[in-house]
């Protein structure tokens, strides 16, 4: 199916949407967006499995590095000592530096994807405004139907007793309003869709929160450890930065973990973007009973897509414009000889003008561009700011992966330095003819001569 008027997938949308996906048998699996499908959930665990892949990797090389780190003798090196200090400390500093960038990317990142889906919620509880309001104009409508019917003509009629052919208008005009009312009856479409948009709303908003504040507790404590990390480098504190080796570790996996997670629903969020009328259209006809034509008519919302609710508020409008002629010639032609009929003519024309009024009202909301417009305005949420806001996300666990990567290979050798440097300071003061000690044997010396 084509897109929605108003919105146009984005190229980022198209580049995921072409992303090869396979199930554990590794055999192709489409692309559109199915996730109750069994191979489409295992295609998107699979390309989650690649950030658990990486982390291997990770592990694999850090603990190679220790083992050399432990094992070989760093006197056998041929790199000068203050060289090799140098580079492991700016090792260390640009790697912060790094996860700093990454951690305002996330920032980003998360502020993004939570506007994005505040739109689409937003969007959700305003189409759900609509399907209120037409609900309640429609009860509204019924009963002044329903009282008109069963109260004002049923006494207009008994007033115009003696007169054969008022009666039969007077029956008619009921006729028309019972057939004005079931049709009306037959409006209200979203029942058939079992939750209504209020109900998706809350439920995106929730996980949402909680999603949001996630990735906020992760990136300050992705602060926390670089800014106690350049913290223990600079007072070369070996406590400080060995606790801050440990959380790096920690946070390692955490960073792999999310990039597997967004890595995933950045794809599903792309398949589903790419085609969201298909996925919508196919959902509805499996779990609801809802007319396949008016979803189209609602989510295409073109001169191409006939109105499913036009025959019927025609239906409607001819009834209801001849009650109104007939109401008019009982006014004209039985008033004068049934004067007391005449309060109840005047109730059944002031209902039917209420009628009136809330039939133009309902036929405003049931016309497609207003929920239409909720729709494009969801999916603009999700797909425009959502998506873009999960792809920096993706970025920043990739940066924080490989700078912690970095960090818990370094640190290490930072805090064996610490010591050594310590040691090596303690040795040539002893032979230091300017040190405190030196100083006062001098003058002992001297004294004595």
């Amino acid at each position: 199916m084509g897109a929605p008027q108003g919105y146009q997938a984005s190229w980022w949308v198209y580049l995921l949407h072409q992303v090869p996906r396979t199930n554990f048998q590794f055999e192709v699996v489409e692309s559109s967006f199915a996730p109750q499908d069994r191979e489409y959930q295992q295609a998107l665990l699979l390309l989650a499995s690649v950030a658990g892949l990486c982390l291997a990797i990770s592990l694999v090389l850090i603990c190679v590095y220790l083992i050399r780190f432990c094992c070989c003798d760093p006197e056998d090196e041929d790199e000068p000592k203050p060289r090799r200090v140098c580079c492991i400390t700016w090792s260390c500093v640009a790697a912060i530096v790094v996860c700093c960038a990454g951690i305002g990317i996330g920032f980003y990142g998360n502020s993004e994807t939570n506007d994005g889906v505040g739109q689409a919620t937003a969007a959700l509880l305003d189409a759900n405004l609509t399907l209120q309001g037409a609900d309640v104009l429609v009860r509204q409508t019924l009963g002044l139907l329903s009282g008109a019917v069963g109260g004002d003509l049923t006494r207009l009629e008994e007033a115009l007793a003696p007169r054969t052919e008022f009666v039969a208008v007077v029956r008619n005009t009921r006729r028309q309003a019972e057939a004005v009312a079931q049709i009306l009856a037959g409006l209200p479409f979203w029942g058939a869709l079992g939750r209504n948009p209020s109900q998706l709303a809350h439920g995106l908003a929730f996980l949402e929160d909680y999603r949001w504040l996630a990735y906020l507790l992760l990136l300050l404590l992705d602060l926390v450890i670089c800014l106690f990390t350049l913290l223990g480098l600079g007072k070369q504190s070996k406590w400080l930065v060995v606790a801050m080796t440990v959380m790096s570790f920690f946070v390692l996996i955490l960073s792999w973990g999310s990039l597997g997670l967004e890595m995933a629903a950045a794809v599903g969020l792309s398949d589903f973007c790419s085609d969201p009328d298909g996925f919508i259209l196919n959902l509805t006809q499996a779990k609801t009973e809802l007319s396949p034509e008016i979803l189209q008519y609602y989510l295409t919302c073109s001169q191409d897509v006939p109105n499913p609710f036009q025959q019927r508020l025609t239906m409607s409008q001819r009834a209801l414009s001849s009650i109104h002629s007939q109401l008019h010639g009982l006014e004209r032609e039985a008033i004068p000889q049934f004067p007391v009929a005449e309060r109840n003519l005047v109730s059944v024309q002031g209902t039917l003008n209420s009628t009136e009024s809330n039939f133009h009202q309902l036929v405003a909301l049931l016309n497609c561009r207003g929920l239409h417009k909720d729709y494009v305005d969801a999916l603009k949420g999700l797909c425009y700011d959502g998506m873009e806001g999960l792809l920096f996300l993706l970025l920043f666990s990739l940066l924080s992966a490989l700078a912690f990567t970095t960090a818990v290979c370094s640190l290490p050798r930072a805090w064996e330095r610490f010591h050594s440097r310590d040691v090596e300071y303690e040795d040539a003061e002893d032979d230091d003819p300017f040190t405190p000690q030196e100083s006062k044997r001098f003058v002992q010396w001297q004294s004595s001569i």
